[in-house]
């Protein structure tokens, strides 16, 4: 019996993904959990591991088409079985209600001014006012036909997060990258491509001549560069986090608690467990801030729930999400069961996470499954903020720099680290006491933190 393998749901609002590249090819073997495919998301390029093991017998959907999610994507099965592809892309189309596909390159879907596939828009969302539209002397490079590569040296075409990773480690100007994905996108083998073979370096234009001045009136020029206004279309990862975002904050009531904590010992203790762990199990501040939310969770059901309309969902497990920042948004990635781990595997585990998304490579667990979340903007030196819920959890803690402050101790004035910290949270779920008392549980195994290694 065959395995077929669907489009999979990547996240709870997600509609849709872009199969970006099928790392296993018609006739190859697979292992259940080796990567199968590369899929596009609005947050991410996603590496989905296969289901099953056995024979990749055929593909149904092509690289850089988009695809419901459930939609049957590819077919695997056992060696000497003999499977009839084109029957189940044929029911399988079917079921979509979806046309048959011709040979070749998948049929065109209406582009953005990015070049990328749009996502079918949902049906309650209401119709984008359109954009003023730019003067005549200062035409946007958006209305270039879509399909058309990026010309050498000219912008840069729309890009797939791995060949933004891979362009930026090589120094590569994405202006000069040719894309031959959908839209002129460029993709991580466009990147190989042109590592294998660069092109040529435009040849820099001669000085124009200039004239002699007049020896008796001394003219001065200044050349004043002109700066126009520009119209950024929005990335899917920015789309995606404007529709949350404006999700969050119009239909859940949000307040906010802040407290202080003094972070003395917790330095302390991070400085002496590092002097004797492996560099992957050194611990951030990030990390102790973790386990200390995941503890506190434990006794603070609330803070760990969903709204769910007429009851509230307790999660039984406690999976603590992180905002990782990247060049054009930012990611959460998520730590499972953090309330029973130790620090250093909290630790290790987040700098497999962190290095996978900025590489372009993040698993599907790593980003999905959080039930509560952490902002930290402590590597910026910002002293406090507060952070928007992340649908459909019912709270986020936000957290700024540590650093030293002068204090009132034992009736003397002293440095002491310190830290702001403050939740956010929805006030259908709990409430202002509630909230305070998390955050002073927190606060307590943070100034205490020999709670966190027990």
């Amino acid at each position: 019996m065959p395995e077929l393998v669907p489009m999979p749901k990547l996240g709870f609002d997600m509609a849709e993904g872009t199969l970006v590249r099928k790392v296993k090819k018609p006739g190859d073997n697979v292992n259940k959990g080796e990567v199968l495919a590369e899929i596009e998301t609005d947050k991410a390029t996603v590496e989905v591991e296969s289901p099953a093991g056995g024979v990749i017998k055929g593909w149904v959907v092509e690289e850089g088409q988009a695809v419901p999610v459930g939609a049957l994507m590819v077919i695997i099965g056992a060696a000497d079985e003999n499977v009839d592809v084109n029957a189940l892309k044929q029911t399988a189309q079917a079921a979509s209600g979806a046309a048959p596909a011709p040979a070749g390159p998948p049929a065109a879907r209406p582009k953005g001014a990015n070049g990328h596939q749009e996502a079918a828009a949902p049906a309650a969302m209401s119709p984008a006012a359109p954009a003023p539209a730019a003067p005549a002397a200062v035409a946007p490079a958006a209305v270039a036909p879509a399909a058309a590569p990026a010309a050498p040296g000219g912008p840069a075409a729309p890009a797939s997060p791995i060949a933004r990773k891979m362009a930026a480690d090589a120094g590569i100007d994405l202006g000069r990258v040719a894309g031959t994905g959908p839209g002129g996108r460029i993709t991580k083998k466009d990147i190989e491509n042109f590592l294998a073979n660069p092109p040529a370096a435009p040849a820099e234009a001669a000085p124009a001549p200039v004239a002699a001045a007049s020896a008796a009136v001394p003219v001065v020029s200044v050349a004043l560069s002109a700066r126009e206004d520009q119209i950024v279309p929005l990335t899917r990862m920015r789309q995606a986090i404007a529709r949350r975002m404006t999700e969050s904050t119009t239909t859940a009531p949000q307040f906010y608690v802040t407290s202080e904590v003094d972070m003395d010992a917790a330095m302390e203790l991070r400085a002496q467990l590092n002097a004797l762990a492996t560099e992957a199990g050194k611990v951030s501040v990030n990390d102790l801030i973790i386990k200390a939310a995941a503890l506190a969770l434990r006794e603070y059901p609330n803070l760990n729930a969903s709204f769910m309309g007429d009851s509230i969902l307790r999660k039984g497990h406690v999976n603590v999400g992180n905002a990782v920042a990247l060049d054009n948004g930012l990611l959460t990635v998520v730590v499972r069961d953090a309330d029973q781990k130790s620090l250093s595997v909290i630790a290790a585990e987040m700098k497999a996470m962190v290095s996978r998304v900025r590489a372009g490579k993040v698993q599907t667990a790593d980003i999905e499954g959080s039930t509560f979340s952490i902002s930290n903007l402590g590597k910026w030196d910002v002293n406090n903020f507060v952070a928007i819920i992340n649908p459909p959890e019912a709270a986020i803690l936000a957290t700024g720099t540590v650093k030293p402050t002068a204090v009132i101790k034992n009736g003397a004035v002293v440095a002491s680290q310190r830290m702001l910290i403050s939740i956010t949270a929805d006030h259908r779920v709990t409430d202002g006491a509630e909230a305070a008392a998390f955050l002073q549980v927190v606060k307590q195994k943070l100034e205490q933190p020999l709670r966190l290694v027990l």
